[in-house]
């Protein structure tokens, strides 16, 4: 058995002693491991406590498991993610196998780890902003690790409108083709569509219409 003779804060040089919100666990006058305030109140950890070998392993375990949720949460709390992206995470970061299952359970709890609500997101974000083809949209979600199933469904909630979008796309990047004559502008704004996974058919109907210029 071992004896916790004192508990002090971290020192952080960006952070006060007092401000500190983890702390260095001493066994018997010797540091032993750091450990997060919440977890020490929720262990009801202090000066004078007996602690087993196992005990120690737990509660080193309960704490770093603490730490990553912290962090993978902040990650998560940025913008939606897909459940691939928080996998890469956990590799990225060396996470131990262990504390997968419950990360990923607190984080389904939470309806963080939602890959239909994810890719129903990331959609209307590439169209507003990037104003990405389907073909392009799918790519995307793909490397997302989004699934063929769910990608055919929010595709077809969504209903692109894909001759809007490459108006909006050429209508954004009009500085590179104004100083073109008329036939080569026309040329490179299709090479420039057929690039970003737009179908002839699509480019074809804004050629015939004349109607790059419609936004």
């Amino acid at each position: 058995m071992s004896i916790i003779t004192s508990i002090k804060p971290q020192k952080n040089p960006s952070t006060s002693l007092r401000a500190s919100k983890r702390v260095n666990i001493y066994l018997d006058g010797k540091f032993g491991f750091g450990l997060d305030l919440q977890s020490l109140m929720t262990l009801n950890l202090k000066e004078g406590t007996e602690l087993s070998e196992d005990q120690i392993k737990e509660v080193v375990r309960e704490a770093e498991f603490q730490r990553v949720y912290d962090k993978i949460l902040r990650f998560g709390s940025l913008r939606p993610r897909s459940e691939k992206e928080y996998r890469d995470w956990l590799r990225k970061h060396r996470v131990h196998e262990s504390l997968h299952e419950e990360l990923f359970n607190r984080l389904a709890r939470l309806d963080f780890l939602n890959d239909k609500k994810f890719a129903s997101w990331w959609v209307g974000q590439r169209l507003q902003f990037k104003f990405k083809s389907k073909r392009e949209l799918i790519q995307e979600l793909r490397l997302k690790g989004i699934s063929k199933d769910i990608i055919e469904d929010i595709l077809s909630e969504t209903q692109v409108d894909e001759v809007a979008v490459a108006k909006k796309l050429i209508y954004k990047k009009k500085y590179m083709w104004e100083r073109l004559d008329d036939f080569s502008a026309r040329k490179k704004k299709s090479e420039f569509l057929a690039r970003k996974g737009f179908d002839w058919d699509v480019i074809n109907k804004i050629i015939k219409n004349n109607s790059f210029e419609d936004y």
